[in-house]
């Protein structure tokens, strides 16, 4: 988790944005998944963050139009919304996609309305 507070020092960011958990084939690969992802949530909640969740159903709507989009689509995407001059890793792709989908969402580009929703220690419910 210390490498996670340092790009949170060196970034600053005011917002954090995660993809929810989905049960994989391989209960391994799962079970990984969720211990980086709870902790990313600790970094973040830590250093008084706000942290909004999406699905990846979400996450490919708002980036590809389509929930049920292929890795490639939603990498050719970012590359194109972002308009990057190679196309990014898979995760990175992944990424930046729950990004995007979290600039997206709320008020406009960049805001996101927590109206509506429950709060527990900085984390939307």
């Amino acid at each position: 988790m210390d490498h996670l507070n340092e790009v949170i020092a060196q970034h600053r960011p005011d917002q954090v944005a995660v993809e929810q958990v989905f049960v994989n084939i391989n209960p391994k690969s799962t079970l990984m998944l969720g211990q980086a992802r709870g902790a990313a949530i600790c970094a973040a909640v830590l250093n008084n963050l706000t942290v909004a969740e999406y699905t990846a159903l979400q996450v490919k709507q708002a980036v590809v139009g389509n929930g049920h989009a292929k890795k490639e689509q939603v990498q050719e995407m970012v590359k194109r919304l972002l308009k990057l001059t190679g196309s990014p890793s898979a995760d990175a792709a992944d990424a930046l996609a729950c990004a995007i989908c979290h600039a997206h969402g709320g008020q406009g580009l960049g805001g996101i309305s927590t109206a509506g929703y429950r709060m527990k220690r900085g984390r939307l419910v």
